[in-house]
Order: C-alpha cells, then sequence, then structure tokens
C-alpha cells in the first residue's frame, strides 16, 4: 500500500509540476452477490472502496465522475468524503460526454466506471494503449495525465486491500 502511495504521489507531484491535470480511472469495487441489474458493493468492495480513498487523499481530487449504477457511486463516496467533493453522475454510456467534461477540468479527478466502458473512456483521452480489465479484475488504476500528449501510468491496489 505504501508503495503505491509513494508512486502516485510522485506522479501527481510532477503533473502538477507541469499543470496537466490528472484522471484516475477505477472500476467499481466488487459487488455483492445479486440477481438485481444495479447491485450495493460487498464487504470486500467496500474494503477496496476504502483503500482508493487513502490511496488518493493527498492526490488533490477535485472532481469526481460516477455512473448512474450504485456500485461506482459507492466506490467513489469514501473518496469524495475526504476530497469533499460532490461527485458528478454522467451515464455509463456517455464515454464523450464525460471525456468533455474531463478536458474541462482545472485540477486533479476520480472516474469511478466499469469494466466494459473504461477501455472506450482510456481511449477517448487520446492513449493509444489498448486496456482490457478482465470480469474478474477490480484492482486496476489507470492514471492519466491530460494535455497535448496524455500519458499512462498502471497502477494495481495491493492484493492485500481485499481483506481490510
Amino acid at each position: 500500500m505504501k508503495a503505491v502511495v509513494l508512486l502516485l504521489s510522485i506522479f501527481v507531484a510532477v503533473t502538477i509540476a507541469s499543470a496537466e491535470p490528472v484522471v484516475v480511472v477505477v472500476r467499481h469495487a466488487e459487488k455483492a452477490a445479486s440477481d438485481g441489474k444495479d447491485p450495493d458493493l460487498s464487504p470486500a468492495g467496500r474494503a477496496r472502496a476504502e483503500a482508493l480513498a487513502r490511496i488518493l487523499k493527498d492526490s488533490g481530487i477535485a472532481a469526481i465522475f460516477t455512473t448512474e449504477f450504485k456500485r461506482t457511486q459507492e466506490t467513489a463516496a469514501p473518496t469524495a468524503t475526504l476530497a469533499h467533493v460532490t461527485p458528478t453522475v454522467v451515464a455509463a454510456k456517455d464515454t464523450a460526454g464525460l471525456v468533455a467534461k474531463l478536458h474541462q477540468l482545472n485540477g486533479n479527478a476520480l472516474v469511478v466506471g466499469h469494466g466494459d466502458t473504461i477501455p472506450n473512456i482510456i481511449k477517448a483521452l487520446g492513449i493509444n494503449v489498448p486496456v482490457n480489465i478482465p470480469d474478474e479484475d477490480y484492482s486496476e488504476l489507470l492514471i492519466v495525465t491530460l494535455g497535448n500528449k496524455p500519458q499512462l501510468f498502471r497502477l494495481h491496489y495491493p492484493d492485500s486491500e481485499q481483506s481490510r
């Protein structure tokens, strides 16, 4: 966990020095087993959401974007509380609208999406490296610097975060 925080802090510090906004893109945390289309987070998912808030606490998050689904909103909630930011809900399928909002940022942002929407978000932000997120993978932290030449920095939650 300390290594992830240190790497993210260095990355954000370098980006702040260059005045380019940073967008942290994550998949929603683990969802509860249910037959419904809009499940809450599981206990492991709630633990991961808390871990995300700890990881991002000093990253200068000024905007948070979620989708209309509870699992994205619940994943973002601890970070929103710590950052004193009210999340903006953008329809999961509205990649163009989300990216337009991200390009208007004056600060860093957190985007909580879905395994099937994140690849399109990353591509629309100008990253040409394909991103694929398997159904069982909730560990990705995708950090994108915006600007003339967007950059992608990929991290993963430490495995032990699921048990906290």
